[in-house]
């Protein structure tokens, strides 16, 4: 079971979007010498919080600063931009680098209404989504006898296209397309049991490369590894702090950990219990065991695992102890995750 790292890119309280850029750059650095498989930042825009608003350049930044690991987007917001344009850009950047680069694709905004008006853009764009995705792949793909447009570079590339979603949408669509689909249920685990066999019983096979040999299901888990129990959730209430300014109306950079959780109030506590449930949070032996029922579970084809940490150093002794912990998950290793 392959295993990735999705990269919120965080700014946190004290640092600047320098920082947090050169510390996505250490962390994909690191993840490129163990065992992960992709390296994914998300677009967001309108937060002080994240830094991967122009999300191909930091796909290609850190592409630059890596030798082996697959970098893409988890995800692109398709309503916030043409097809060609997407096209050209991952196209160029795989032109670039190889086949090392993924595009997955979000239905979203990644934004309210204001950015959507800063992007020229309207909230009906979401209605286009699937003829946009197909358009998309077309600009993709092999060249096409008259077609009055072609994305150069771009056309030929074959750039990997993934599914991105939360709701029975993304999981109908990816499945009708014959495309990978990752979930996010590492913020919104809600439709999760229903969108997962909706996706795996109604796929078509398309022929495409990333989902040749059937559906391929990626689940999102927040992974905070530590030393100890008590170290990781007290790391973690960074992630849960975030978490609740954003949905109280408050968003801003990623607060320091704190024992301290007064501000959270019980309704939003609910919420982000609930919004954060499918989590990995302890020692590397508690994480192996959550991470284990959680795979027994949902058997999902491979891990996608994202943790908002405040600390750079404590975020990549995170990732270190994630990796040691599913190398050992993995069939015919030595248990020994202690």
């Amino acid at each position: 079971m392959r295993y990735s790292i999705l990269d919120l890119a965080p700014v946190p309280e004290g640092s600047t979007t320098a920082d947090a850029i050169a510390n996505s750059v250490a962390l994909a650095q690191m993840a490129d010498g163990l065992n992960y498989h992709r390296y994914w930042l998300a677009e967001h825009h309108n937060m002080v919080g994240i830094a991967s608003a122009a999300t191909s350049v930091m796909i290609g930044h850190i592409a630059s600063a890596t030798s082996r690991i697959r970098v893409g987007a988890g995800g692109i917001m398709l309503p916030n931009h043409s097809p060609l344009s997407i096209a050209e850009q991952f196209g160029t950047l795989a032109t670039i680098h190889g086949d090392r680069i993924d595009l997955g694709l979000g239905r979203a905004p990644g934004g309210d209404g204001a950015v959507f008006r800063a992007l020229r853009k309207s909230p009906d764009m979401a209605e286009n989504f699937p003829q946009d995705v197909i358009e998309l792949m077309e600009y993709l793909g092999d060249a096409r006898p008259g077609a009055p447009v072609i994305a150069h570079p771009g056309q030929g590339t074959h750039v990997p296209v993934w599914m991105l979603g939360s709701s029975l949408f993304g999981a109908q669509l990816a499945a009708m397309l014959g495309l990978p689909y990752a979930f996010a249920s590492h913020f919104a685990p809600g439709a999760l049991d229903e969108a997962l066999p909706l996706y795996r019983e109604r796929f078509e096979p398309s022929g495409r490369a990333e989902a040749e040999e059937g559906p391929h299901f990626m689940l999102a888990v927040n992974v905070i590894a530590a030393e100890s129990d008590d170290e990781a959730r007290f790391l973690q209430s960074s992630q849960k702090l975030a978490f609740a300014r954003l949905r109280g109306g408050t968003p801003g950079k990623l607060p320091a950990p704190t024992r301290d959780l007064a501000e959270i109030t019980p309704p939003l506590q609910r919420m982000v219990d609930q919004a954060l449930r499918i989590s990995a949070v302890g020692s590397k032996a508690t994480v192996r065991q959550q991470l284990s029922q959680l795979v027994e579970r949902y058997r999902p084809d491979e891990l996608i695992i994202t943790g908002q940490i405040h600390d750079p150093e404590a975020r990549q002794t995170s990732y270190r102890l994630a990796a040691e912990v599913l190398d050992d998950m993995q069939p015919g290793a030595t248990a020994g995750a202690a």
